[in-house]
């Protein structure tokens, strides 16, 4: 473990913070463009355990437009390291959390896939977030 000029120890996690800003980056790039093509498409039909879900992937596509602009401002907020840019980045990974997971009737593995992410970039964020500001 390095430290620096504050006394405040500098541990691996610095680098971990890096990746989920660009994990934050890319999965904003990417909500962007499954926004953009859940637009083209109109609606799907999903049975499950005797339920059937109904998707209109018009308002879908919007909400994912939305989610992607908002990772990728908490992705260039996050490489700031202010308190401010750590609040949004955990409000909008809860956010990308919850949509992840009311995904999961339509792309199961993929919404795990998202959630478990976003649980590591969470905890990075919550519990070392304050040493991009120490580096």
């Amino acid at each position: 473990m390095a430290s620096n000029t504050n006394n405040q120890e500098v541990t691996g996690w610095v680098g971990w913070l890096g990746f989920a800003s660009f994990m934050l980056l890319f999965a904003g790039f990417f909500n962007i463009i499954e926004g953009v093509a859940d637009r083209a498409r109109s609606a799907v039909f999903v049975h499950s355990s005797g339920y059937v879900w109904v998707f209109n992937f018009n308002t879908w596509g919007w909400t994912n437009i939305i989610i992607g602009v908002l990772l990728v401002i908490a992705s260039l907020s996050l490489l700031k390291g202010g308190m401010y840019g750590r609040v949004f980045t955990g409000l909008v990974v809860v956010l990308s959390m919850l949509a992840a997971a009311a995904s999961i009737p339509i792309y199961p593995i993929w919404a795990i896939i998202v959630l478990i992410v976003d649980a590591l970039i969470l905890y990075a964020v919550i519990v070392h977030g304050h040493e991009l500001k120490a580096k």
